[in-house]
């Protein structure tokens, strides 16, 4: 009888892919304090949402949705949270909510990445897929604050540089 083993390479360690996404969040606040502070609450298209509304979903569900995990709490998603009345507040929030992802997001052993979760009572994948798609989610609605920026004019920042 032969055994064969089969050796696997990590393609990225929890810091990078911490990184990537904060990378992606710096790049998102600056996409908020791109925006002039009417335009953050009131300005949308097509009936979208406003920026400001897509910017307190994604404050709304990262830390919440880490600690979640953590704490093993399938809680349901709780879209009546955060209700700023402006720019600096989406921003000290903003700020605020990244100590708490760096926070349990170091909490996270490799091993619970692999681990299926149901994430709000709803998403039941591993949870690397979740935190990828705290990202993805991210980049989607980003991409919705560039369109919103260009059509009133403003020039938002380069999508490459996550800083």
């Amino acid at each position: 009888m032969t055994t064969t083993a089969t050796i696997t390479k990590q393609f990225m360690t929890s810091d990078q892919l911490l990184e990537h996404w904060q990378g992606h969040r710096n790049l998102t606040r600056r996409v908020i304090e791109a925006f002039p502070e009417k335009e953050l609450f009131e300005f949308s298209i097509g009936g979208m949402r406003t920026f400001a509304k897509l910017a307190c979903e994604l404050i709304g569900i990262a830390g919440p949705a880490l600690k979640g995990i953590i704490d093993r709490n399938m809680d349901d998603y709780n879209e009546e949270g955060f209700k700023p009345e402006t720019k600096a507040d989406i921003l000290k929030k903003w700020d605020e909510e990244t100590e708490i992802i760096n926070h349990y997001f170091a909490q996270i052993s490799e091993d619970r990445f692999q681990e299926t979760f149901n994430l709000f009572g709803q998403y039941e994948f591993p949870v690397y897929q979740n935190i990828l798609y705290f990202v993805d989610n991210e980049v989607h609605h980003r991409g919705q604050g560039y369109v919103y920026l260009r059509a009133l004019g403003i020039e938002p920042p380069f999508f490459w540089e996550r800083f």
